[in-house]
């Protein structure tokens, strides 16, 4: 449904796809520009365990928000096994910085980039917002994102040593899904994030959600309830224009949180 969704917005909906902000073939975004120039950006990054799923799927979460005048960008990156989770991190870095000293052949505003994702997309949204980023690149500020979304995300990596069909292609060791965890890492600037999980999802995505909201809690801004949602109908809620979530990323963008 998603898939179909999203190749029937492409067909409907002026797009620029698969544009290379890195050397590999994985390394492309799509992007749905709002109406102004200068607009702000959002940035999506797409879930499935770090190893599933393209950004192709979810070009339909661009258009409410392209309503809005929020430009909309969506993110590719190396799937493991083939790719490392550390790589994965890097990867979308990469993208998130091209986007920055891109901003104005895009038209939207570079002092306006807030991110959001989806269950691993989560992880990587937190990720992103521990980032040193002048360390990366002395061309990027500190605070290039200005707040993040992160929706049934993993903060706390050491449980995927259990779960064999997740490790099987991740390879994490104890040392390593420490140090990619966000728990263990502070934020790196005061950015705002948001979380959400829904009612409807196990157990341990809930203590995933409250342990950064614990762990962050100086930039932790709040979390949006998602009653009646199991773990991929939250990602409708976003691309629903009224919903509760699409309102919250929304007020995230514009600077209300």
């Amino acid at each position: 449904r998603w898939a179909d969704r999203a190749a029937a917005t492409r067909r409907l909906r002026a797009c620029l796809i698969d544009l290379p902000y890195g050397d590999t073939a994985h390394e492309k975004l799509d992007l749905f520009a709002a109406r102004s120039d200068g607009a702000p950006l959002l940035v999506f990054i797409h879930g499935g365990y770090w190893r599933s799923l393209d950004k192709s799927d979810f070009s339909w979460l661009a258009p409410a928000f392209v309503q809005e005048d929020i430009s909309v960008a969506l993110l590719n990156y190396g799937l493991a096994p083939q790719t490392t989770l550390e790589d994965i991190v890097r990867q979308v870095l990469r993208a998130l910085g091209w986007l920055y000293l891109r901003a104005d052949r895009y038209g939207f505003d570079p002092e306006r980039i807030c991110i959001a994702g989806h269950s691993a997309g989560g992880h990587l949204v937190a990720m992103a917002m521990a980032a040193l980023w002048p360390v990366l690149d002395e061309r990027l500020p500190a605070n290039l994102v200005k707040g993040g979304l992160a929706i049934s995300g993993l903060y706390d990596l050491a449980p995927l040593l259990h779960a064999p069909f997740v490790n099987n292609d991740l390879k994490l060791t104890a040392e390593r899904a420490q140090r990619l965890s966000p728990i263990h890492m502070p934020p790196a600037t005061r950015a705002p994030l948001l979380t959400a999980v829904g009612a409807l999802e196990s157990a341990e995505f809930k203590r995933q959600n409250a342990l950064i909201a614990r762990a962050w809690a100086p930039v932790f801004a709040r979390d949006v309830p998602l009653p009646g949602c199991h773990h991929l109908a939250v990602c409708d809620e976003l691309g629903l224009h009224g919903s509760a979530l699409f309102g919250a990323a929304v007020d995230l963008v514009r600077g209300r949180c």
